[in-house]
């Protein structure tokens, strides 16, 4: 009768150890996701930024080599990522592409004027760092004319700022909410042991005595709900590149390992405090609060 009492509370105790670490892991899983979201929506806002293209017109009379010097010197910018020299014949092709005619046949010589496409680093594609570069480029006699979309860029990072502060407030609040739902999974958790924990107590066992093992047991599900979170998070990953393989430009291995490390992070942690916070509040129970 004893070994079978003590086979149901260890059968018991597993069980709920086991619906810890998975309530733990499907919390940790809802951050990793809101996570890569804000991973992708951040590299999504810098390839927008960085395929904001600056045509600039060079003169005429220029000649082919000073165009190519002063693609380097574009390149040599801190502000620039890329800088493309565009012929009179490439302009002339690309144009036919688009028109779906050969209007240098029609006209009998070719009217475009060579150029380059400059592309700038994203924490550069705004007004007024644009409008400094074009001042600085327009001082030099081979530059004619520099055009860009100066309304699609406005509008592009009003938006970006915008989907910012909505996705960082969600973000905030979904946190708050992970916590407190890790912690009560783990309040909820200790509270079938604190009969033990007092019995511990009252037998003279120290206060670190009896934390030790529970903070150990609590580190241990936190790590092993991370993993489990950042399986799930790998697989869903692969599942929406398989999908939609577009995503591959906005792939950052380093960012997502980031996310993966911080995710296991904070379930070490939030499973370790509460650990140490359930247990404390039953160390300084009396026994007859223990009932209620």
């Amino acid at each position: 009768m004893e070994e079978f009492e003590v086979s149901a509370s260890a059968k018991k105790t597993k069980t709920i150890y086991i619906s810890t670490v998975f309530g733990i892991a499907m919390v940790l899983l809802m951050i990793g996701l809101l996570g890569l979201i804000l991973v992708h929506a951040n590299n999504l806002s810098r390839y927008v930024k960085e395929n904001i293209v600056l045509n600039i017109f060079v003169d005429d009379a220029a000649h082919e080599p000073d165009v190519m010097q002063l693609q380097k010197q574009l390149e040599a910018d801190p502000m620039v990522k890329q800088a493309q020299y565009v012929s009179k014949e490439i302009a002339a092709h690309n144009l036919q592409k688009d028109l779906g005619e050969d209007f240098v046949k029609f006209l009998g010589y070719n009217p475009l004027s060579q150029s380059l496409d400059v592309y700038l680093k994203a924490e550069h594609a705004n007004n007024a760092d644009i409008d400094k570069f074009k001042a600085a480029l327009l001082k030099n006699p081979l530059v004619k004319e520099v055009k860009y979309q100066q309304s699609l860029v406005d509008q592009m990072n009003q938006n970006v700022t915008s989907i910012s502060i909505v996705i960082l407030a969600f973000a905030g609040i979904f946190i708050v909410v992970s916590v407190a739902l890790i912690n009560n999974t783990i309040r909820l958790a200790i509270y079938s042991q604190r009969f033990l924990i007092k019995s511990m107590q009252l037998v003279g066992a120290t206060k670190g005595f009896i934390r030790k093992p529970f903070l150990l047991y609590g580190i241990w599900h936190g790590l092993l709900g991370g993993l489990i979170a950042v399986i799930i998070l790998m697989g869903t990953l692969f599942l929406a590149i398989k999908q939609i393989p577009d995503l591959v430009i906005l792939q950052s291995y380093t960012e997502f390992g980031l996310v993966f490390a911080v995710v296991i992070g904070i379930g070490i942690f939030i499973s370790g405090f509460s650990t140490y916070l359930a247990v404390n509040k039953f160390l300084r129970l009396k026994i007859y609060d223990l009932y209620r």
